[in-house]
């Protein structure tokens, strides 16, 4: 069974964090970022660690590093859509071109919107 541990750690620990899980032969899974309804940022890290995942949480932070240099193209990817969608910024990433959105969308960040899952049931007379 695959289990999800949580760990908190501050901007500064990130590169050294990723420099230890690549080394390790550790997988980057995804980097997630979001705002709180507070206007807390949040950026998470998943790293593989065979049948479980380490998510790293950095709460906070509206600027972090980025860990391009040390994962390519799958920190690249994943770093750029959460700077394109939410108003946190990876510190050393090239983000002068929209990855996914149109050259066109309104200045500012994009705003996700999520539908709970009860009010689709009942929109959809799935209750």
């Amino acid at each position: 069974m695959q289990t999800n541990e949580k760990i908190q750690i501050q901007p500064e620990e990130i590169v050294p964090t990723a420099e230890k899980m690549r080394q390790a032969g550790r997988l980057l899974i995804m980097i997630h970022g979001h705002i709180e309804n507070d206007g807390t940022p949040v950026v998470t890290y998943d790293y593989d660690d065979g049948p479980n995942v380490l998510s790293y949480e950095v709460r906070g932070h509206a600027t972090v590093p980025t860990i391009s240099h040390i994962y390519d193209a799958a920190a690249q990817w994943a770093e750029r859509d959460v700077a394109e969608l939410v108003p946190i910024t990876f510190e050393g990433l090239d983000c002068s071109q929209r990855l996914f959105m149109p050259d066109n969308l309104l200045s500012g960040e994009g705003q996700i919107t999520v539908t709970p899952i009860d009010v689709l049931r009942k929109e959809n007379n799935l209750e």
